[in-house]
């Protein structure tokens, strides 16, 4: 079953919506926007990743979150926090967030603490970069090898910690994060199939990314349909998560494919919001 994060971004510099959603009451009312268009998990986010970003102290990214995660949470939506610094994972379990989503992978000791007091849903991303900061450098090689070594390291350390295996999602990375040609994302998707030899839940974020405009020739607001595409052949592939800015055009694609091809036994998992 493939369901669906949406993404909410509290920062003024997101490649694809940077400042539309950086006033906590706004981050709060789009959250939750995104779950009644069928989002079974927000993921908030107070960093940018990608090249061009400003780096972001812990304290700032906490004093971003605090108010937004606790307002979702107290309201019962699923919530996930998109970082990769160890104490702002730390102030955000106390807050009883259900996901802790690292782009960086869990590769520090004080990030892995943190996730085994926790009892949250761990995303382990696979990047090149060793601090999950996306560059427009480095790339070519076999990246699905490179991902496959990485997690099965990462598992181990999680594994080593006390944290459950059945708390560990994967997410193979897309765009800069594997290199800036984009034949590297396209060949990642096609062989989303040897990932799942992992016996692992693999996520998928593939919203509005670069590699996308190879093909489109697409600037980030206008990649809707690129997205769109993409997401679906991963849901196709049997991805268990599919991360996007927006949900309800996935939710909509899901419903379509699952009617037009029930004989896949393919079923989208949009939430109960949800409504066609």
């Amino acid at each position: 079953m493939t369901a669906v994060f949406g993404i909410v971004n509290v920062t003024r510099d997101s490649f694809s919506d940077g400042g539309h959603y950086f006033d906590p009451a706004a981050a709060i009312a789009h959250a939750e926007q995104l779950a009644r268009d069928g989002a079974a998990v927000v993921d908030v986010g107070a960093e940018s990743t990608h090249p061009d970003a400003a780096d972001v102290t812990a304290e700032v990214e906490i004093e971003r979150l605090r108010p937004v995660v606790s307002a979702l949470v107290r309201q019962g939506l699923q919530v996930s926090v998109d970082t990769r610094k160890a104490a702002v994972m730390a102030a955000m379990t106390a807050l009883s967030v259900h996901w802790l989503n690292d782009v960086s992978g869990f590769r520090s000791e004080a990030a892995i603490e943190v996730a085994a007091r926790s009892q949250a849903k761990l995303v382990v991303m696979f990047a090149r970069q060793q601090d999950g900061r996306a560059r427009r450098e480095g790339g070519g090689g076999d990246a699905v090898a490179e991902a496959m070594q990485f997690f099965a390291q990462r598992i181990a350390a999680l594994q080593s910690a006390g944290v459950r295996r059945e708390r560990i999602v994967l997410d193979p990375g897309m765009g800069f994060f594997l290199g800036p040609d984009p034949e590297v994302s396209f060949a990642m998707l096609r062989r989303l199939p040897e990932l799942r030899s992992l016996a692992l839940p693999l996520l998928i974020s593939v919203s509005r990314k670069s590699f996308l405009a190879a093909v489109s020739g697409r600037a980030p607001a206008e990649r809707g349909a690129a997205t769109l595409a993409a997401e679906l052949f991963a849901a196709r592939k049997g991805v268990d998560w599919i991360r996007t800015h927006d949900v309800r055009a996935l939710c909509d694609g899901l419903a379509v494919q699952r009617e037009l091809e029930p004989q896949r036994s393919f079923e989208g998992g949009c939430s109960p919001g949800y409504h066609q």
